[in-house]
């Protein structure tokens, strides 16, 4: 009657695992201890689970057991989902640079992926894109401030589109520098995809405005230097409000290789900001060429005179001060 109960109240397979956990209990009692199982989660996982001596206890292991393999095979259907859940574009965070700086899930849509469209990543690209399998179409879409010869926005989006709908069951991997939310053109992307009825998803990446400052030692926040920070575009200076700046603790500026002069002027003129305030330039942040440059601002500008400094970031603030470097400028 008891058995009776059982089946009608837990599936096929939990009586199965039921049964087996029982014959465990029983060779356990035999040799006077207790018994603990090993099995294989689908995905490489391994549970295991300490097995008393009686039927109740083993039953509620079973299902305990059941509903853990099912959390696994939730998860890591969720990390597997490499050909993007259906999806027929991926837009991919590269981060800062190289392939230590990628995600496991951009790792893995880009070895998934049937075609890369790819950003300028620097010196670093060869090194995300071997991750792709062979045979992988790449197009470079990369874009240069004042290179003619750069793709517009526009012809990134309408090749994007083009690229994904050309077979049946194709997937795009547009690779975006840093990460896709941070200054990244993604809306624009995103809007083509939804007028066109292509599926997408979006992966995270590293943004260099976290990465780069953190590269040579500057941590954006500290509980006394840095209570807050803001990322800001220097890409059109003219289109920022300076003093609003004034009371932020830790201000960066991407994109500012050509506006550093105005940027700077802006800051102490408009911000209210001391020309006394540190600050660090950082190119090609987290590349095997990273260099730095740290003073304040008022001596940034000179000391960065006749630098080819694009791509770089700006990192005014106290948090300047933390860099292991700063003592030396």
């Amino acid at each position: 009657l008891a058995i009776a109960v059982v089946v009608t109240r837990t599936t096929t397979k939990t009586l199965m695992m039921m049964m087996s956990t029982a014959m465990c209990d029983a060779r356990a009692r035999a040799s006077g201890g207790t018994a603990t199982v090993a099995r294989s989660c689908r995905g490489g996982c391994w549970c295991a689970k300490s097995l008393s001596s009686s039927l109740s206890s083993s039953l509620w292991r079973s299902r305990a057991s059941t509903r853990c393999q099912r959390a696994v095979r939730t998860r890591h259907g969720t990390m597997a989902s490499s050909r993007g859940d259906g999806a027929s574009v991926v837009l991919i965070g590269a981060g800062p640079g190289g392939a230590d700086a990628l995600t496991l899930a951009a790792a893995r849509a880009l070895e998934a992926c049937d075609v890369v469209m790819y950003d300028d990543l620097g010196g670093s690209a060869e090194d995300v894109l071997s991750l792709s399998k062979p045979g992988t179409i790449r197009i470079a879409v990369g874009k240069r401030g004042g290179d003619s010869k750069s793709w517009t926005q526009k012809e990134i989006s309408e090749t994007l589109v083009r690229e994904a709908t050309a077979s049946p069951g194709r997937v795009v991997a547009r690779l975006k520098g840093g990460c896709p939310s941070v200054f990244a053109r993604v809306s624009d992307e995103i809007a083509a995809l939804r007028a066109a009825n292509v599926k997408y998803k979006i992966i995270p990446g590293i943004s260099s405005a976290l990465a780069a400052p953190l590269s040579v030692g500057i941590p954006l926040t500290d509980r006394e230097l840095g209570r807050h920070f803001s990322v800001t575009s220097a890409h059109d200076p003219d289109a920022i409000d300076f003093a609003a700046f004034a009371g932020i603790d830790t201000c960066v500026y991407l994109m500012v290789g050509k506006s550093l002069p105005r940027v700077v002027d802006a800051l102490v003129r408009e911000g209210g900001k001391d020309t006394e305030t540190p600050c660090a330039i950082i190119r090609n942040g987290m590349q095997p060429d990273e260099r730095a440059w740290f003073g304040s601002l008022g001596d940034i500008v000179h000391k960065t005179s006749g630098e080819s400094l694009s791509p770089c970031i700006l990192v005014v603030g106290n948090v300047v001060t933390l860099a292991p470097q700063y003592d030396s400028h």
